[in-house]
């Protein structure tokens, strides 16, 4: 029997917001106006345009949403320029979900967390944070430090300055890398910034955006005190099938969309350097 992920489901955009000059959000729902599947927070599902391709994107809304999905894209190739180019009532093919997810009903839950995003890496953070938002009582502590180029480049900014501002227990850190006219807030980049914040170490990290900007954020976090076992990243860019088939994913024995996309850093470790 063919698995139920494997079979592209067809889906309408009903909404489409523009988040950056760069960036759209689609909202979609099945043809009969409900949500297509459920899912994990962190796991990915596979778009598709018939006779132009189909990519591997990250579900951005929560599963707590029970109306529709949501996925924020970014525009840089040929199937994201095309995807640029809908309209709202068109039709697109769905199919998954993929991958592991966040471990928020095991590692995170009761425990006080801190989400480190650079650029469109918010999209794949936005699901978990939502989750939690969700489900405060399960949660200690949410702390979000997410960064940009510019002000106009933070993705869902309305939502973070109208509704997780507004989230009890939660600490919203906001930066972009040059100054701004119109922005008085924190300048500066992401791993830097997480230095300077000193954040202590009973905080379970969650990373995600630019491979260089993960890199030394990691550094930071491990010179504060971090242990790599308690930190968190996905790696949604490397899956391509989602299935473990194409093999343009796996390092060493490890597929990235059967046994991730969301690891440990300790996890990541112990795989082989072409990592």
């Amino acid at each position: 029997m063919v698995r139920e992920e494997l079979i592209p489901q067809l889906g309408v955009v009903i909404d489409i917001r523009q988040d950056t000059p760069d960036v759209k959000t689609f909202r979609v729902v099945g043809l009969d106006g409900k949500k297509l599947f459920e899912h994990i927070p962190g796991q990915c599902a596979m778009l598709s345009i018939p006779g132009i391709g189909e990519g591997m994107f990250s579900i951005t809304s929560s599963p707590t949403n029970t109306e529709y999905m949501e996925f924020s894209i970014k525009k840089c190739g040929c199937l994201t320029s095309w995807l640029h180019a809908m309209d709202v009532g068109q039709e697109i093919c769905v199919r998954g979900p993929y991958g592991n997810g966040f471990p928020v009903e095991g590692f995170f839950k009761g425990k006080d967390l801190l989400f480190i995003a650079g650029g469109i890496g918010l999209a794949p953070l936005r699901s978990v944070i939502n989750y939690c938002r969700d489900n405060r009582e399960n949660y200690g502590q949410i702390n979000v430090l997410y960064g940009s180029r510019s002000k106009d480049d933070l993705v869902d900014y309305q939502e973070i300055l109208n509704e997780w501002m507004d989230c009890p227990n939660t600490n919203i850190y906001l930066t972009i890398d040059r100054e701004q006219e119109g922005w008085d807030g924190h300048v500066g980049f992401v791993p830097n910034y997480v230095t300077e914040l000193n954040f202590p170490t009973t905080l379970v990290p969650i990373i995600c955006g630019p491979p260089i900007m993960i890199h030394f954020t990691l550094e930071g976090l491990k010179k504060l005190g971090f242990k790599e076992e308690q930190v968190w990243t996905t790696m949604e860019m490397r899956m391509k099938c989602g299935i473990g088939k194409c093999g343009r994913c796996n390092i060493g024995n490890q597929y990235v969309c059967k046994d991730g996309p969301v690891f440990s850093f300790d996890q990541l470790n112990k795989l082989p350097p072409e990592y």
